[in-house]
């Protein structure tokens, strides 16, 4: 691959209208934004963003706008969450030819569930069609990969680097890095960064970092100078804040917490709802706690 994206990479909200239409101008804002905060790259299109929700237009236009706004400044990747190969290779073709790192590939996230041959060849079919590098966004609670299984495919396709391993038990994380150690292992067990980063997560592809990217990189930087009790204070901050966007509706409560920080309101894509006065009241506090509030008008969240 071009470059190993490693360290904080939120993954994006897409910037939907009240109607349910992507406003593209508003990609640049985010994107500038995350920068700004010292982000080491950026995700579209996966969870967080409601790509499961884009058709393939939106999902080629969101990809490009989010390209043209980095400018090349940092990696992006291209999130993937689909429920057939034919359908995941369509969209790695959209994109093959834009300056996108990698792509980001959940396994089918629908009611069955492949068995291991079958998963196999999935990524090996999108790795052949595509010729781009892979990572597996290990989340679909019902079609988990276990890390022997991801260990395997990642041997058995070379284009397959990493994993972005979305496991609450840390247990999990911690086996995968041990059996896969040349391998980019990122961390979206958004309340246990701290955790990951200790272990030896190459980085971090979660909604918590999209949520509060400043906190986020603070937290990074802190564990890779060792300094661990500013480390562990921003830990217990960010799974305040964690405490207060994990539900049915994260994608909404983080762009709530976005657009409290100063970016521009946006919406989350039916039936989704928005967050609740109760939700936005903990993110509030939440993202008071961490002084990311400081000097920034929130009027226009309300």
């Amino acid at each position: 691959m071009k470059a190993r994206p490693t360290g904080v990479i939120p993954p994006m909200t897409t910037p939907f209208r009240k109607d349910g239409e992507i406003d593209l101008g508003l990609v640049a804002p985010q994107v500038d934004w995350m920068i700004g905060a010292g982000a080491h790259g950026v995700a579209a299109g996966g969870s967080t963003g409601e790509g499961h929700t884009l058709d393939h237009e939106e999902y080629r236009d969101l990809m490009a706008a989010t390209v043209e706004a980095v400018k090349g400044r940092i990696p992006v990747i291209a999130g993937i969450i689909v429920d057939s190969t034919r359908d995941a290779i369509r969209r790695g073709k959209l994109v093959r030819d834009m300056n996108v790192a990698a792509l980001q590939v959940t396994p089918v996230h629908y009611l069955f569930k492949p068995d291991d041959e079958a998963m196999v060849a999935h990524f090996r079919a999108m790795a052949d069609e595509t010729g781009m590098p892979i990572i597996i966004y290990n989340v679909v609670p019902w079609s988990y990969l276990s890390p022997a299984l991801l260990v395997r495919i990642m041997t058995e396709v070379p284009l397959v680097v990493g994993v972005k391993q979305s496991a609450g038990d840390l247990k999990l994380f911690a086996d995968l890095m041990m059996m896969a150690p040349d391998k980019l292992i990122y961390s979206a067990v958004d309340a246990l960064m701290y955790p990951s980063y200790t272990l030896g997560a190459h980085g971090s592809i979660a909604a918590i970092l999209t949520a509060a990217p400043h906190a986020s990189v603070a937290l990074w930087d802190a564990v890779k100078a060792g300094d661990h009790p500013r480390a562990l204070d921003l830990h217990k901050k960010l799974l305040t804040l964690w405490n207060a966007v994990i539900a049915d509706n994260l994608p909404a409560c983080t762009r709530y917490a976005q657009t409290l920080q100063g970016l521009p309101k946006t919406y989350p894509r039916a039936p989704m709802p928005e967050a609740s006065p109760a939700q936005q009241a903990a993110i509030r506090k939440a993202l008071e706690a961490l002084g990311a509030l400081d000097g920034v008008r929130v009027e226009a969240a309300e």
